[in-house]
């Protein structure tokens, strides 16, 4: 995703989701700005407390856990996930199916209309597809789309999609992401992103919750929209309000007094250690996915040449201690990563383990930059975020420097920026390396691949490599799980030996605490890794 993302418009091979799921949805449908706006809010209700930040509430411009944690709220999709469901299931939709090889159906129900009261048509759902992949925001999901060739309207009610790959195995999953909200075409602007202001007094949007007050990343106050006919049902709390925290400090004291209801994201490991023996609350464990990194601009970081910058990279990945970052930073919960794809998913596999080693390997490390004639030591300037990832941050990319520094040959230049600025600069070749983290999309291998090492990536990062795009491909049309699972264990590999576009570090699972009386947290922490009120009460 780098080049102006308006000019890297190329033909993004996005591929999709779960093997196999193609067969499995069609059978079962068949049958951002700073000021406040308000609305007389009340404030009561329930209470969600997080240190995510929402970068935008224009789905256009938003790819990031604070802006999804909204977008869960506000907007409706073709295809959802129910709570505790890992299948796409309809929402906004009457049914889901492939009419052809390359051509994806829509049914939407009849009635259905935006909280502004204009009707959601198929029109709305071509609007909002057309849109997403026209603004192609570099901070946007628009990648995700790489598969779409169009989007039509067939009638008031359906919409097709026809695809550039045929057997796309993984389309459906793609609907329920963070490129799927649908937007109401008569108050969101058709080529630029609107403001968080613009998109709160047009309400737009037609999910299970309306924005009834909204003071950016301070308090947003949600109310509970009786025009919603989909999948998440009616909410158990008419009102909900989120509180933002700028460190986990005030969030956890917060939770432990009383003030809050639940806490989301982000908690550190000492946190959660505390939480775990308080009585007056409760932590609930869910499916893991999540995966931390370091990106590499494949154009700004240091080297001479692409032979000598996969050598620095290569040094790297010998010079690091995972299992160091896990059990002395984060405490066990996080777990070393040596793959692209975390373990427990198919195709998960480690071969950066093999590679480069389990542990730091200085000597290693040397000959990777002696036999491309890099000098050291190295210098590296190494971003991180102190904020969006939980206050750990700042004491893991401590550790990340001393490791590197203690092989000798290199030296650190450690600079941290807060989150906002930080997705701005990253994407204009604001920093040669630097920290970031997944939350995917959907719940299989391909979400950890396509997105960061196809074309016109969301890394943009300078990386894309035709092998790798042809390996992509050939992953998401296999409609053999068996063969599909070597495929993507083979993607890993070529990666991990040949170009190492990223360097993977540690995986962790989701986290979320509650007051004792609380119900429901434990059925939206699922493998959808979507965050949903709806189901939440006291």
């Amino acid at each position: 995703m780098l080049n102006s993302a308006k000019s890297a418009r190329k033909n993004r091979a996005k591929q999709a989701a779960a093997v196999g799921v193609a067969a499995v949805v069609a059978a079962s449908l068949a049958a951002c700005g700073s000021g406040r706006t308000d609305e007389a809010g009340s404030g009561a209700g329930l209470v969600v407390g997080t240190t995510d930040k929402i970068f935008s509430l224009d789905p256009a411009a938003a790819y990031d856990n604070g802006s999804l944690l909204v977008e869960n709220q506000i907007y409706s999709y073709l295809l959802n996930f129910a709570p505790g469901d890992t299948t796409p299931k309809p929402d906004a939709a009457e049914k889901c199916e492939f009419s052809g090889p390359t051509v994806y159906t829509c049914k939407i129900k009849s009635g259905l209309k935006f909280a502004n009261g204009n009707p959601l048509t198929a029109k709305s759902v071509k609007f909002s597809f057309d849109r997403m992949v026209a603004i192609n925001d570099p901070h946007g999901p628009a990648s995700l789309l790489g598969n779409l060739e169009k989007t039509d309207v067939v009638d008031d009610l359906t919409v097709a999609f026809t695809l550039k790959v045929a057997n796309d195995q993984t389309f459906p999953t793609i609907l329920p992401t963070q490129a799927g909200p649908i937007v109401d075409e008569k108050v969101f602007p058709a080529d630029k992103v609107a403001t968080d202001e613009e998109v709160v007094a047009a309400k737009g949007y037609s999910g299970p919750y309306t924005i009834s007050s909204y003071d950016k990343n301070k308090l947003v106050e949600y109310k509970a929209n009786p025009d919603y006919n989909g999948i998440l049902g009616t909410p158990k709390n008419d009102s909900v309000s989120t509180k933002y925290y700028a460190t986990s400090d005030n969030l956890k004291l917060d939770l432990q007094n009383g003030a809050i209801d639940v806490g989301y994201r982000s908690f550190t490991p000492t946190d959660i250690d505390s939480l775990r023996a308080d009585s007056k609350v409760k932590v609930t464990d869910g499916p893991g996915g999540e995966l931390r990194y370091i990106v590499f601009n494949m154009n700004t970081m240091p080297g001479n040449t692409p032979e000598q910058k996969l050598a620095v990279r290569k040094a790297m990945a010998s010079s690091v201690d995972r299992e160091a970052l896990a059990t002395g930073v984060y405490k066990g919960t996080y777990q070393p990563a040596f793959g692209y794809v975390p373990q427990g998913m198919t195709g998960a596999a480690e071969p950066l383990k093999d590679l480069y080693g389990a542990k730091p390997d200085k000597a290693k490390a040397a000959k990777f930059l002696a036999d491309a004639g890099v000098a050291t030591p190295v210098t590296l300037n190494l971003q991180y975020n102190p904020d969006h990832y939980g206050s750990s941050s700042s004491e893991e990319y401590a550790a990340v420097k001393s490791q590197l520094e203690a092989s000798g040959l290199f030296k650190v230049n450690l600079q941290s920026t807060e989150w906002v600025t930080y997705q701005k600069e990253r994407a204009s070749d604001g920093y040669p390396m630097y920290q970031f983290g997944w939350f995917p999309d959907f719940p299989d291998a391909d979400n950890y691949l396509t997105p960061f090492f196809g074309p016109n990536n969301f890394l943009q990062s300078h990386f894309e490599n035709p092998g790798i795009n042809a390996q992509l491909t050939a992953e998401a049309t296999e409609s053999d799980p068996v063969k599909r699972a070597e495929l993507i264990k083979k993607i890993q590999a070529d990666l991990a030996q040949n170009h190492l576009p990223t360097l993977p570090l540690l995986s962790g699972k989701q986290v979320a605490v509650s007051k004792p009386g609380v119900t429901g947290v434990d059925e939206t922490l699922d493998g959808s890794f979507k965050f949903r009120f709806t189901v939440l009460s006291k």
